[in-house]
């Protein structure tokens, strides 16, 4: 096995992935969020692959580049989701329950809690600023379909607060710390994965919807499964 032309590997390969790429983003992954990124040095992402450091630099000339790339995988599947279900015939209520339904799916269900990344002091800098922008683009479609749903729940089209618009947004990223508690033994597991679910609730409850959620939840699920593939669902 070899990792790039004339870059033969040290060992077999340690880490999942189907390319060199990706193990060594796995390894990383694990390492900057249980070592931190700041501790973590690109010999020991290279050591953990099986492969030698210059060889990890064929692939990703600095640990920053290896940052930006896990960041990427935490937004930009949910930004693809929201763009989707932005052009979907059906109430902001059930888009915005799909949306957070989605997002906190993907930021639980992944490897590694990449989400906890995004406080690291190193992304304030200017090679990240393209994540700060996709990640506000997300936040800005979060805060968009609440505008909407809060005037479908309070039949008001008036301002709203930007504090209460931004609720669902600080909500689904709540995932990200409450799984770390749990990962800490801070937090007892849950015996079900309907958390997902709970926090989609949540950001409907925190705009004033006071209804059962059944009807809202089945047609929140329909339309994820319809605008996967590619096909917004009309309700």
């Amino acid at each position: 096995m070899t990792t790039g032309p004339g870059r033969p590997r040290l060992t077999n390969q340690r880490r999942p992935g189907q390319t060199t790429p990706e193990e060594i983003l796995d390894a990383a992954g694990e390492l900057f969020t249980t070592k931190g990124f700041a501790a973590t040095s690109t010999r020991q992402i290279a050591e953990m692959v099986g492969i030698r450091q210059a060889s990890l630099y064929h692939h990703f000339p600095n640990k920053e580049e290896i940052l930006v790339a896990l960041l990427e995988e935490t937004v930009s599947p949910a930004l693809a989701a929201a763009g989707r279900l932005a052009d979907a015939a059906a109430p902001a209520t059930v888009r915005l329950h799909a949306l957070a339904n989605y997002d906190v799916t993907q930021l639980t269900a992944t490897k590694w809690n990449l989400g906890a990344l995004y406080l690291l002091p190193e992304l304030l800098t200017d090679r990240f600023e393209p994540f700060r922008a996709q990640r506000t683009l997300l936040r800005r479609h979060y805060r968009q379909l609440a505008d909407q749903a809060l005037t479908e729940i309070t039949d008001d089209s008036g301002d709203t607060s930007p504090a209460l618009t931004d609720l669902p947004f600080r909500i689904v990223e709540s995932a990200i710390a409450t799984r770390a508690d749990i990962e800490r033994g801070l937090l007892p597991r849950p015996e079900n994965e309907g958390a997902a679910g709970l926090l989609a609730d949540a950001c409907l409850r925190a705009l004033g919807w006071t209804k059962p959620m059944d009807e809202i939840r089945a047609k929140s699920r329909a339309l994820l499964a319809e605008t996967a593939g590619g096909t917004p669902l009309r309700l």
